[in-house]
């Protein structure tokens, strides 16, 4: 999938919606806990009443990594189920992987091969070897870190250069130029949605995957002021506040809800720019 068919996504669906499978065993409702497959059972409830609300789901490894082989068999039918029934979805790993180019090689053929993800999440601090193995595979993203919203990410991401900019604004200058708008794209969190201004300015044309609408406090209306440009260019994911909605056996119900909130304020946006 490339940016266009993307963006053509975004306006059938109007919606730029993300929904973030972090599912977690111990939150999800009893009820499901005597299936074979509960992670799994949770995970396609949600995906099939949040799917026409929705343009991509996001999968956080680690919570599947924490149950051992049962979790990551539950991730691979997650993601088998949602090609299945919903193949006009965007399917993003989210990893969070940067190694050397012979590992990443790897990661890649495991993400975009086995798992069939169109996209992966990534560090870029070990550099250009370490991504280019993920730009290799037409039609795959890499997602590159670059302004998160976590507490930490003063720590480095916002250091000051010497030429006076900022770490992540020379991660974003080098590395745009290692793809193209169809191949990479960048994390930024909501609670830095006033930076996406600046952002904006150094890669006006590439999606930006922003997390931390919902439970983490991010402004939608702000993401998208700051955020948009003329083809959309943004996903915008939340997690907790829609798969855990609720914790009785009308979850799916609530979730849907909760991602249609966000999809009528993301048509909204939409229209506003003149997008659909």
């Amino acid at each position: 999938m490339n940016a266009e068919e993307l963006f053509r996504n975004i306006q059938r669906k109007k919606s730029f919606l993300c929904v973030g499978l972090d599912t977690d065993y111990k939150k999800i409702p009893r009820m499901l806990l005597d299936s074979e497959y509960p992670i799994f059972e949770f995970n396609k409830r949600i995906v099939d009443a949040t799917a026409s609300l929705a343009v991509a789901f996001k999968p956080n490894l680690a919570f599947y990594e924490t149950m051992g082989a049962a979790g990551l068999m539950s991730l691979e039918m997650t993601i088998n189920h949602i090609r299945k029934e919903h193949p006009d979805i965007f399917i993003i790993a989210d990893a969070k992987r940067g190694d050397i180019g012979n590992t990443s090689r790897m990661y890649a053929t495991a993400f975009f091969k086995t798992l069939d993800c169109d996209a992966v999440t990534l560090s870029p601090y070990m550099g250009h070897d370490s991504i280019s193995p993920f730009l290799e595979e037409e039609g795959k993203w890499a997602i590159l870190l670059a302004l998160t919203s976590n507490e930490g990410s003063a720590d480095f991401e916002q250091l000051e250069l010497r030429e006076g900019n900022q770490l992540y604004e020379q991660v974003i200058l080098t590395s745009s130029k290692w793809g193209s708008v169809n191949n990479i794209m960048y994390v930024v969190g909501a609670t830095k949605a006033t930076e996406l201004g600046n952002i904006r300015k150094l890669i006006p044309e590439h999606f930006l995957l922003v997390p931390g609408v919902g439970s983490q406090g991010g402004s939608l209306s702000d993401v998208a002021e700051y955020g948009m440009n003329d083809r959309c260019g943004l996903l915008v994911n939340a997690s907790r506040s829609i798969i855990y909605a609720d914790g009785t056996n009308r979850f799916e119900e609530a979730a849907a809800e909760e991602a249609s909130i966000l999809q009528k304020q993301m048509e909204l946006a939409l229209k506003e720019k003149n997008l659909i």
